[in-house]
C-alpha cells in the first residue's frame, strides 16, 4: 500500500518551472531514494511533501489524506536538514526533546520519548553534551533521533550525509540503513550522489530539470535506464554512448572488452579503440580513450580486472560489446528503443 502519494505536482517560482508534473507513490515502509543534479527539483519537492513550500498544482496524499494545505505540523512528517540545524545553545537532550514542546506531555513522558530514541542510535551517553563537542557522525545520530522521538508517518532526509568525509560517508551510509530498516518508517532520502542512491534505495527515482525521468529498483535503472540522462547519471564510470546510424548505442564500461576475451562475431558490435590514459584503482584498471561514431571521434571508457596486461596508453586496440549487453536510444527523443534492433553486418538500426 502506497503511504505518500504525489500526482501531477507542479511548482513554479514566478515563470521558473522548479517541479514539473512530478507523480511518485511511496509504499509503506519503504526506503526510496530521490537523486538528480544540482537544481533538478528534488529538495523542492521534498519541501513541498514536508509543507515547507506549497504547490501551484497537483496533489500530495499521506495515508488516505489530501495534504496541500496542511501546515506542516499536521502532516506526521519529520524532516533531517542538510545541516542538521542542531540548536548549539541547547544539550543533546533538549534538542531531542525540541519537537515534543507543544504535545502535553508529561516531564517523564518526555523523558521516555527521549531516551527510547537516543537508545535506537546508540547517544544515550551524549545527552547532556551540546552539539559542538560532537563529530560529524553524532550530530547525525542526534539529528535523526530528534526527527523519529514523535513517531512520524514518514521520514523525509535531505542530503544528510554530505558534511560527512568518504570514509565516515560510508559507515554512515550502511548505519542509515539498518536504523530505517529497524524502524520500518516509510522514508524519502535526497541526494546528489549516485553512490549514495545505488547503494541505499530499495527504489530510486531520478529527477533532472523538474521533471521524474525514471522510478526503479538500482538494478532497473542500471540496465534499463529509461533515456541517456538516466544512463549517463548512474554508474561510476556511467554508461558509454555511442551514435550510430539512426540511433545510439549504449554500453557499460564492464561490457566493453578486448576482442581477445570476446571475439567480433553476429552477437557483437566492435570498436577500434584509442587508449588515451589508464587509472589503476586496486582490483580494476578504467581506460578512457575514444572511439569513432557517425559524429565523429566520442569519448568512452572501459573497465578491465587489474591484472589485465597488454592494453596501455597510446595505443588502438579492438573491442567489443556482446549484443545482450547493448541498450539502444532514440537520437531524436533520446528515450530506450523497445524492442532493441540489431544486425552486425554494418550495424543496421
Amino acid at each position: 500500500m502506497a503511504i505518500l502519494e504525489t500526482i501531477d505536482l507542479k511548482k513554479y517560482y514566478d515563470d521558473i518551472c522548479a517541479v514539473e508534473d512530478a507523480t511518485l507513490s511511496v509504499r509503506d515502509g519503504e526506503l526510496m531514494v530521490l537523486v538528480g543534479p544540482s537544481g533538478s527539483g528534488k529538495t523542492t519537492l521534498l519541501r513541498m511533501i514536508a509543507g515547507l513550500d506549497y504547490p501551484t498544482d497537483g496533489i500530495i496524499r499521506i495515508g488516505d489524506q489530501i495534504v496541500n494545505n496542511l501546515p506542516p505540523n499536521q502532516r506526521r512528517i519529520s524532516m533531517v536538514f542538510q545541516s542538521y540545524a542542531l540548536y548549539p545553545h541547547m544539550t543533546v537532550r533538549k534538542n531531542i526533546a525540541f519537537p515534543l514542546n507543544n504535545d502535553n506531555l508529561s516531564a517523564q513522558e518526555v523523558q521516555q520519548k527521549v531516551e527510547n530514541a537516543a537508545s535506537l542510535f546508540n547517544i544515550e551517553r551524549f545527552l547532556d553534551r551540546r552539539p559542538r563537542q560532537l563529530s560529524g557522525g553524532e550530530r547525525q545520530r542526534v539529528a535523526l533521533a530528534r526527527a523519529i522521538v514523535r513517531e512520524p508517518d514518514v521520514f523525509l532526509l535531505d542530503e544528510p550525509l554530505s558534511n560527512l568525509d568518504v570514509a565516515l560517508r560510508s559507515i554512515a551510509r550502511a548505519e542509515l540503513k539498518q536504523f530505517q530498516r529497524k524502524l520500518g518508517i516509510t522514508t524519502i532520502f535526497v541526494t546528489h550522489d549516485q553512490v549514495d542512491a545505488m547503494s541505499m534505495g530499495e527504489r530510486i527515482a531520478v529527477m533532472s530539470e523538474g521533471r521524474i525521468r525514471q522510478v526503479g529498483t538500482p538494478q532497473e535503472l542500471y540496465n534499463r535506464p529509461a533515456d541517456t540522462f538516466v544512463a549517463t547519471f548512474l554508474g561510476s564510470p556511467p554508461m558509454n554512448l555511442v551514435e550510430k546510424d539512426s540511433c545510439i548505442l549504449g554500453f557499460h564500461p564492464e561490457d566493453f572488452v578486448p576482442a581477445s576475451l570476446y571475439p567480433p562475431g553476429d552477437d557483437s558490435v566492435s570498436f577500434a579503440f584509442r587508449v588515451e590514459r589508464t587509472e589503476y584503482l586496486g582490483a580494476k584498471r578504467v581506460l578512457y580513450g575514444t572511439v569513432q561514431s557517425i559524429s565523429g571521434s566520442v569519448e568512452v571508457t572501459a573497465t578491465l580486472p587489474a591484472g589485465d596486461g597488454g592494453v596501455g596508453a597510446g595505443s588502438t586496440h579492438e573491442f567489443t560489446v556482446p549484443r545482450h549487453r547493448l541498450t539502444f536510444f532514440n537520437k531524436h527523443t533520446q528515450l530506450r528503443m523497445e524492442p532493441t534492433p540489431f544486425t552486425h553486418e554494418g550495424i543496421t538500426i
